[in-house]
């Protein structure tokens, strides 16, 4: 059975990892979109089709950020949840 040190480091670490993702993915939303606002402007300055990308990639962006920040492996409601099931089935590590 895995001690529960190891336990707590394998899910800070696949947590940091996820936040290192959703920075990435920021940084690639940023630039990306930055270039098509660049672009629309240079070409295009009558019509503004760049915000259209923002959004709908800011969408996704979005919900990237919420499942990385506010679905964490840790969170109180989720680690009652699994206490809660733990008792349930009679489990020795059960509070």
């Amino acid at each position: 059975m895995e001690n529960v040190e190891t336990t707590t480091y394998r899910d800070a670490r696949r947590h940091v990892e996820r936040k290192i993702g959703f920075y990435t993915h920021l940084a690639v939303y940023v630039v990306v979109n930055g270039g098509l606002f660049l672009v629309n402007f240079m070409f295009s300055p009558g019509k503004v089709w760049a915000v259209w990308p923002l959004f709908g990639w800011g969408i996704g962006l979005l919900f990237h950020g919420l499942g990385v920040f506010l679905h964490a492996p840790g969170t109180p409601w989720k680690q009652r949840m699994i206490e809660n099931e733990l008792k349930k089935h009679h489990h020795p590590n059960a509070e």
